[in-house]
């Protein structure tokens, strides 16, 4: 498990910048359902980016849709435009 647990953090994954903003995360954990080689919860019940993170790209994006508060933004590295929030 990531012990990074104070501070959001920001990893690559695929074309995709990927960031949980822990103060917004509720623990409704919907990204780990959604995409569960990518996310987890850490010991605060907050959602994580696995130090594992498998390349589901497809699947980062469902996750980050079916966050109730935005939690998980998403930026395209290619572009550079934010995917998600819209």
């Amino acid at each position: 498990m990531d012990n990074q647990t104070t501070s959001d953090k920001t990893v690559t994954i695929g074309k995709y910048q990927v960031t949980v903003i822990r103060n917004l995360c509720i623990s409704a954990a919907s990204c780990v359902a959604v995409s569960p080689g990518v996310f987890e919860m850490d010991p605060e019940n907050k959602a994580v980016i696995k130090s594992d993170a498998m390349d589901e790209e497809m699947n980062i994006l469902l996750a980050a849709q079916t966050c109730p508060t935005k939690a998980i933004v998403i930026v395209d590295t290619e572009t550079g435009k934010q995917v998600w929030p819209a």
